[in-house]
């Protein structure tokens, strides 16, 4: 039976030194009796040099008000998901969200764990973001004609197909007063270029236009983000402005509202009815002039179906709603977007590319476009990356792979009927496909970097990454690499 036991425990061990998650125990004393190798990378500390070491003397930036091991032993207090920021015995600062919970025996404290999710190379991206956003913002205080910052205008957006034209003539009206506008529709139709034009025929066209996607900060940082901090507010909290308050006159366009916690969005309501805003930490309310524009990648009633949205925060802002269309939804509008790019590519790569073949043509308009208006785009990219010198033209064969029901382009000679009818289209299988086939250009593109090559794909680099080595590409282009290289 002791066996047993200790065989559980050596499991036991192995599980919490695998997991993605920093995990730290301490006894009643305060001293480390665990440690796992993620908490060790995060605190950049050898396991060795911890266990047995009190966390005062780990952490000496800590006080018995500010450790929640601390407050674990001392209170029994549980802390869920708090942004905690210290300074290890390397004098490295970190930051962290950490949830930590005492550990009971017979009713009395042992001992308390913490578990910490490390988030500092985070941290100082939302930082600098939030600087430049503060620093931007200072500007339009002092300079009051100083040009707006949306870049698209309604004469840079593209089609005349009915369902498009509805909406941009929807969006033109809503400009004219300050009520808020929900815009809704599949990723890639051109919402945030839909909300900077409303942005620039609006009163507020010489104020500020700030766009914050929801779903790209940690929910645990995006009050601070929205709303401000106060000095104190929480460890390392300093004092900044949100982007309401750096919106203040301008607009503030608020990108996949659908995925912001439910707790923000009572917040964000209050916000809007009131028209004030409070910093975290504050005592002191703020008018502000916001014209808020909000959206989605999902229908409303898809949203208020599944809950993801309070409906008092929805009804609030679904003043004037927009629906974007999806380009399978506007067929006549690809050959006109498609010469767009090809007149936006021609410059970027030096190119005089007059347009595209009959049957490419063909093949763009029987494609479904899951991806949109930004699909057809990287569709075109590929063209020209595939393109030989001297070529002007973007036949069937420049095309990617995956707008093929085959999976690839088949010379007309080999064809006994056209792939349409005699090919069945595995849809998962063509979506992973165009998957690979966008990173493996993109990856190529930018000669193998991760930072660029992510960015260009709109993605994080961790999602870079996990594609990367679920299609095995990085093998292949350093394959590639060394073959070209001899």
């Amino acid at each position: 039976m002791k066996s047993s036991v200790n065989q559980f425990s050596t499991q036991f061990e192995w599980i919490l030194n695998v997991i993605n998650v920093g995990v730290h125990i301490v006894n009643k004393d305060g001293d480390t009796v665990f440690y796992n190798e993620m908490m060790a990378h995060i605190d950049g500390l050898a396991r060795e040099q911890v266990l047995g070491e009190n966390i005062f003397q780990l952490y000496p930036s800590l006080t018995d008000e500010s450790s929640t091991l601390q407050a674990a032993l001392d209170k029994g207090i549980e802390t869920n998901e708090s942004i905690q920021t210290y300074v290890n015995v390397k004098e490295k600062k970190i930051t962290s969200i950490n949830s930590t919970y005492p550990l009971y025996e017979d009713g009395e404290i042992i001992g308390a764990v913490e578990i910490a999710k490390d988030i500092t190379k985070v941290m100082n991206m939302y930082d600098q973001i939030v600087d430049l956003r503060s620093q931007l913002a200072e500007t339009y205080k002092k300079n009051k004609y100083f040009e707006g910052t949306a870049a698209y205008h309604f004469s840079d957006l593209i089609g005349s197909s009915p369902a498009f034209q509805e909406a941009i003539s929807l969006a033109k009206k809503s400009a004219r007063s300050h009520s808020p506008v929900m815009i809704y529709g599949p990723t890639g139709t051109g919402k945030e270029l839909v909300a900077q034009s409303i942005h620039n025929i609006s009163a507020h066209r010489h104020q500020p236009f700030i766009a914050q996607n929801c779903a790209a900060v940690p929910k645990e940082l995006m009050e601070g983000l929205l709303f401000g901090t106060t000095k104190g507010a929480f460890t390392g909290a300093v004092d900044r402005l949100g982007i309401f308050e750096q919106a203040n006159g301008g607009t503030l366009f608020l990108d996949e509202l659908n995925s912001l916690d439910p707790g923000l969005q009572a917040k964000l309501l209050r916000v809007l009815q009131e028209g004030e805003v409070r910093r975290v930490g504050g005592a002191q309310e703020q008018k502000i002039n916001v014209k808020i524009i909000a959206a989605m990648n999902i229908s409303p009633e898809e949203a208020l179906e599944r809950g993801i949205i309070r409906s008092d925060l929805f009804f609030r802002l679904n003043v004037v709603t927009i629906a974007m269309p999806s380009l399978k939804e506007r067929k006549t509008d690809i050959a006109e977007i498609a010469h767009h790019f090809i007149q936006k590519f021609n410059k970027s790569f030096f190119s005089d590319v007059r347009g595209i073949s009959q049957k490419a043509m063909n093949r763009l308009l029987q494609y479904p476009w899951p991806g949109n208006i930004r699909e057809l785009g990287h569709a075109i990219e590929l063209a020209f990356n595939v393109m030989d010198a001297g070529e002007d033209m973007i036949d069937e064969h420049h095309l990617p792979a995956y707008l093929f029901p085959s999976g690839k382009y088949t010379p007309p000679s080999a064809q006994s009927l056209p792939p349409i009818l005699t090919d069945k289209m595995d849809l998962p299988v063509v979506l992973e496909e165009l998957e690979k086939e966008m990173i493996i250009n993109m990856f190529r593109k930018y000669n193998g970097n991760i930072s660029k090559t992510a960015e260009s794909l709109n993605i994080t680099r961790q999602g870079l990454q996990y594609k990367l080595n679920k299609y095995k590409i990085e093998k292949v282009y350093t394959a590639e690499w060394k073959e070209s290289r001899g």
